[in-house]
């Protein structure tokens, strides 16, 4: 098994948290120029709801993803915790597998980690605000 283990940042994935908006432009005039007395037409409605179940999707997609990765290098971390230091290792990086040491994967390999676990947080605290945002929109509609 041949894992990448690239450095892992946070703003990698910041493209998950500005989803592109589907909406038409007449739908956005619509809902966003309307007053909260005056009905919006039902078109308008439903296509917001779907939009926010999209991204509320999209969010759990990337979350089931990095948790998927999440755990592979936990699996990795496991594995050579109790190797030594100076024992041969090799990791893939950029598609090219390089010979380097345990105590030198290591390290790389638990930042990395650290950084999925806080990507997870994140899209875990912006999944459970778009779902929020969903059934209250599903709810103020009759949806």
């Amino acid at each position: 098994v041949r894992l990448d283990f690239s450095p892992l940042c946070a703003h990698q994935f910041e493209s998950v948290f500005r989803q592109p908006n589907k909406m038409s432009d007449a739908a956005k005039t619509a809902v966003s120029a309307a007053p909260v007395d005056q009905p919006i037409d039902e078109k308008t409605v439903l296509a917001k709801y779907k939009e926010l179940q999209s991204n509320c999707n999209q969010l759990i997609n990337k979350i089931t993803e990095l948790e998927f990765d999440r755990n592979e290098h936990r699996l990795v971390e496991d594995t050579l915790k109790p190797l030594e230091t100076t024992r041969r290792a090799y990791r893939l990086v950029g598609g090219v597998l390089v010979e380097r040491t345990v105590g030198e994967i290591l390290p790389a390999v638990t930042t990395n980690k650290e950084n999925i676990q806080m990507v997870l947080d994140n899209l875990q605290k912006n999944m459970e605000a778009k779902q929020k945002e969903t059934s209250e929109w599903k709810a103020k509609y009759n949806i």
